[in-house]
């Protein structure tokens, strides 16, 4: 099976913003927690307002998908329904 890695940026609005920052560091250690999961990593941008830069791997197809689902679920998924996702993800 064939690792799974995302990597990219989300925009945030500046009416969530707060509620995001506060939102992520446990997303973040719930995430890592996750079956699958090898890195996890979700930093603010310095270089840009509201601009959250994501790295993800995952060592599989099947953990990937699992984590998406339980993050359509989750605070998080709620918190961050309003953001602008831009990611590539690739298999290696």
């Amino acid at each position: 099976m064939s690792k799974i890695i995302l990597k990219g940026f989300i925009e945030v609005p500046d009416d969530d913003l707060q509620a995001i920052q506060q939102a992520l560091p446990r997303h973040v250690e719930l995430t890592r927690q996750e079956e699958g999961c090898l890195v996890f990593e979700v930093t603010e941008d310095p270089g840009y307002k509201n601009r959250f830069n994501v790295y993800e791997e995952f060592i599989h197809q099947e953990a990937f998908v699992d984590h998406q689902q339980r993050v359509a679920n989750s605070h998080w998924g709620q918190v961050t329904q309003s953001v602008t996702r831009n990611y590539r993800i690739k298999r290696v």
